[in-house]
């Protein structure tokens, strides 16, 4: 706590200094407190992580959910294409979804200027770097809410440190950031974007305002325009409670100056992400309802966690201070009403459904609904701020603050959403928090004690890092009982990683590592499969793939690999591995599988079909979907297998097949269990909308051509089926096909980034069709022609031959990129422009009249003093 309690009335808080300090000293203070504030942000956020046994302190997990289906994996995958490692290029990733749009993947997942941590760390230390790259954002976020602070208004350094501390270990860091490191971003940005707020009031930093501006649309935009609204709600108050008109006006107009240049230098980026966002598959509309106020106030309380409300925690300290802003009568009033109208009005905006879109970009998230409470656990710590940098508060508004606590707390009681250590934490917090109070009170009183100022600053050290840790550790074991998780990564990998590289002969064909722990499989072990999990995954891709048969999580934006040698022919998977595990996946140990490999002739990557491109769309039956594209008929189907009861939840299907044909069951929305005679059962988990199962082999039809199925449902209920559920592949069918694709395709394919060309054999006429989405972005020609947008065949690239062709070539440039480099280009010389006027005016402002001169520092001087920028 500050050492000086403050008792001037409001009058005197505006009065002149009669001796400022020298410029240095403010930013010395700035300095020492970001530094002071990342420090002890890396110690506690490190502390948590050892109380809670996780990595890298222990051995437990921290992959939970996205965090190890996609950031981990993407940085993986980042970090071999930045040492030149990887099967594609910025634009265009071959590796995964059978080639996917990188650009906009890099722009939504690993634009931040921290992912690049990643290769100074070796392949099999990928974990630890995604941990240090969390840490540092955390960290970092932390320092400039501390140098916020004190640009704000001048206080005692220690304290604003530790309030910038408490910002970066919020609940909603703990609950959501640190487990999508993506946003983590946007913790940053938002005191970054208020201080480019401070700058545009002060007339000052005119190029590094924007350049700020366009680092953190670029480093997550999604985030960005969320702290980007935090930022302005600040600057307004601002602008309301230190400015006149005129400097009001000029300020704001400075301030969107800034930010328009800033989203212009980032459009190259952001314009990429948006079109990429308008081909991705839709996810189901989400309605939003606002949780009960009593839920919101349990997650100002330690050690609370949930996805489905605000995580709010910021401390019990911090919080305590930012209540008594209301009732601290040595604020100016217009002060303190405008803070507290903007966190309460802020407060409220969470919970209203217009303003909870206008927060999330006009649609309302799936999954975690709160995403934007950063903002508002930072206006908490602001008005802690204001409310005490110039001393600790006085009685009654200690008193005031602790009676609201109190009335949130006893509000709270009966949330689901506490834990068994939530209000012992909050009790030592408070009890050390009170001590604090009292040591700085004495200190005021005994202004030649040198020891009760450092004893205050450490109480609330303890209190607000204790409690911080505590929460941390809480939360990570929590997550870890209640969402899904992946183990860590290990053996299991390494072993596919090892086959995929023994067997990869890309592009002649395909290597798909099959299915490990996590997502994304093959941005981690290499390979070119379908598994995909992006928040772009397109509708073509999604839909086409369902539409073969293949099962997908997240509500279709993660399709996931099947193993079926039809579909396997169509995209040229040649090779493929299998994996078993030896061990049941457990959170502390690593995984370990079986790993085999098989090879088997598929046609190439590029494959000519008479005819032009297919215009037709796929029906109802996953089976004769991949005849279609196939352009072959390769199952025998019985077109109404018979559908027998057999009990509650089961059902036997029976019907007819070729004697020794594979039977494929298709039951994309089934759960439970499906055997046929005399073989083992096979697990299906299809739970629309958000899981659809692939389809599974179930054996061999016996030497009777007799096929009995038997499907038992997990929950009880007749099983969903498809009207066409079972097809029986004839391998002999399927070898006939693959040679008449592989005499007529390409000699020879040749892919560098994101081009690739195909030699054809002379003369070669209708559609050549490359395995690989038709996702917006493509372009072709023959034999060196112009190059086109690319047709489509059935949802893949298609290129029509004309009279008759020998090569056929392909591009691809993300959409967006030229809009975006167009806008990024004129926003460059808007800022040039910006910066030469500046230089002028500094120097027209320097040969001006000494008396303009002295009016300025003047004023400067009243501002200085009066406690509202050092800016």
């Amino acid at each position: 706590m500050p050492p000086v309690v403050q008792t001037a009335p409001d009058r005197d808080a505006l009065a002149p200094s009669a001796s400022p300090p020298a410029p240095a000293e403010p930013q010395r203070g700035r300095l020492r407190a970001a530094a002071g504030a990342s420090g002890l942000t890396c110690v506690v956020l490190c502390l948590a992580g050892l109380l809670a046994g996780t990595y890298p302190f222990g051995p437990t997990t921290r992959n939970i959910v996205d965090l190890g289906q996609q950031y981990l994996p993407y940085h993986a995958y980042w970090r071999k294409l930045l040492l030149g490692e990887a099967d594609g290029d910025l634009f265009l990733n071959w590796s995964s979804g059978f080639g996917s749009n990188f650009l906009g993947d890099v722009g939504t997942y690993l634009s931040s200027p921290f992912d690049l941590i990643v290769v100074l760390f070796p392949a099999d230390r990928i974990e630890l770097a995604l941990y240090v790259v969390t840490v540092a954002k955390i960290t970092a976020a932390g320092a400039a809410m501390a140098y916020l602070l004190l640009t704000l208004r001048r206080g005692p350094w220690p304290v604003a440190a530790v309030l910038g501390a408490a910002y970066a270990l919020s609940g909603w860091t703990f609950n959501y950031g640190a487990t999508v490191p993506m946003w983590l971003d946007g913790l940053l940005a938002f005191p970054l974007l208020c201080l480019v707020g401070e700058w545009a009031r002060a007339g000052r930093r005119p190029v590094l305002g924007p350049l700020v501006v366009a680092l953190a649309w670029i480093a997550n935009f999604y985030t960005a325009y969320m702290a980007t609204i935090g930022a302005a709600v600040v600057l307004l108050v601002r602008l309301v409670t230190t400015d006149d008109d005129r400097r009001r006006l000029a300020g704001l107009l400075r301030a969107a100056r800034s930010v328009l240049i800033g989203l212009g230098l980032a459009a190259p980026l952001v314009t990429v992400v948006f079109f990429a966002t308008r081909v991705a598959d839709p996810t189901p509309p989400t309605a939003f309802e606002a949780v009960p106020w009593s839920e919101v106030f349990a997650r100002l309380l330690p050690a609370t966690a949930s996805v489905a409300t605000p995580a709010l925690y910021i401390g019990t300290a911090a919080l305590a201070l930012a209540l008594t802003l209301p009732f601290n009568r040595a604020v100016p009033p217009r002060g303190r009403a405008v803070w507290s109208a903007a966190v309460v009005l802020v407060a409220l905006s969470l919970q209203w459904e217009p303003t909870h879109l206008i927060w999330h970009a006009g649609a309302s998230p799936n999954g975690i609904p709160y995403r934007q409470t950063f903002v508002l656990s930072g206006l908490l710590l602001l008005a802690a701020w204001l409310s005490t940098a110039q001393g600790t508060p006085r009685l009654p508004a200690l008193l005031g603050g602790a009676a609201v606590l109190a009335v949130l707390v006893l509000a709270a009681r009966d949330s689901a959403d506490i834990d068994r250590w939530t209000f012992p934490a909050l009790g030592a917090a408070a009890g050390l928090a009170v001590l604090a109070a009292g040591c700085a009170f004495l200190a005021s009183r005994h202004t030649a004690s040198r020891v009760l100022p450092l004893l205050a600053v450490g109480l609330l050290v303890a209190a607000q890092a204790g409690e911080a840790a505590v929460t941390g550790a809480r939360i990570e074991r929590q997550q870890l009982s209640k969402v899904t998780w992946a183990p860590r990564l290990g053996p299991w990998h390494e072993d596919v990683a090892r086959s995929v590289g023994r067997v990869d002969t890309w592009p002649n064909r395909r290597t798909d590592p099959g299915e490990t722990p996590g997502g994304n499989d093959v941005l981690v072990v290499g390979g070119q499969g379908a598994d995909y999990y992006s928040s772009l995954t397109s509708k073509v891709y999604s839909e086409t793939l369902s539409a073969l048969g293949f099962g997908y999580y997240a509500k279709g934006r993660h399709p996931v690999s099947l193993d079926n040698p039809v579909t396997d022919a169509i995209f040229s998977i040649g090779a493929r591995t299998r994996s078993t595990p030896t061990a049941p996946l457990r959170q502390d140990a690593l995984p370990e599988a079986a790993v085999t490999t098989v090879e088997r002739a598929v046609p190439p990557l590029v494959t000519v079909r008479p005819g032009p491109a297919a215009g037709v769309r796929y029906g109802d039956s996953a089976f004769a979907n991949q005849e279609l594209l196939l352009g072959a008929p390769v199952y025998d189907m019985p077109a109404e297998p018979r559908r027998t009861p057999a009990g509650p939840g089961a059902v036997t299907l029976t019907g007819s097949c070729p004697a020794g044909s594979e039977v494929w069951l298709w039951a994309p929305e089934f759960t439970g269990s499906a055997a046929l005679d005399g073989r083992p059962p096979v697990d299906f988990a299809g739970k629309a909308p958000s899981v659809r199962g692939p389809m599974q082999p179930l054996g061999t039809v016996p030497a009777s051509g007799a096929v009995r199925i038997a499907l038992h449902a997990r929950h009880g209920g007749g099983p969903a089926l498809p009207r066409q559920p079972v097809g029986c592949l004839v391998e002999d069918r399927l070898d006939r096909a693959v040679r008449e694709l592989t005499a007529t395709g390409a000699t020879g394919v040749r892919v560098t980034g994101h081009t690739l060309t195909a030699r054809l054999p002379a003369g070669s006429t209708g559609t050549a069709v490359v395995a690989a989405p038709r996702i917006p972005g493509w372009r072709c020609a023959t034999d060196g022609a112009e190059p086109a947008p690319a047709a489509r065949h059935l949802g893949l690239i298609a290129v029509p031959l004309g009279a008759g062709a020998s090569s056929v070539s392909c591009v691809f440039r993300p959409p967006g990129l030229r809009l975006g480099g167009a806008a990024g280009a004129t926003a460059l010389l808007a800022m040039t422009a910006v910066a030469l006027l500046d230089r002028r005016g500094r120097g027209s402002s320097g040969r001006g009249s000494s008396g303009r001169r002295q009016v300025f520092t003047a004023r400067a001087t009243r501002a200085r003093s009066a406690g509202i920028g050092d800016g």
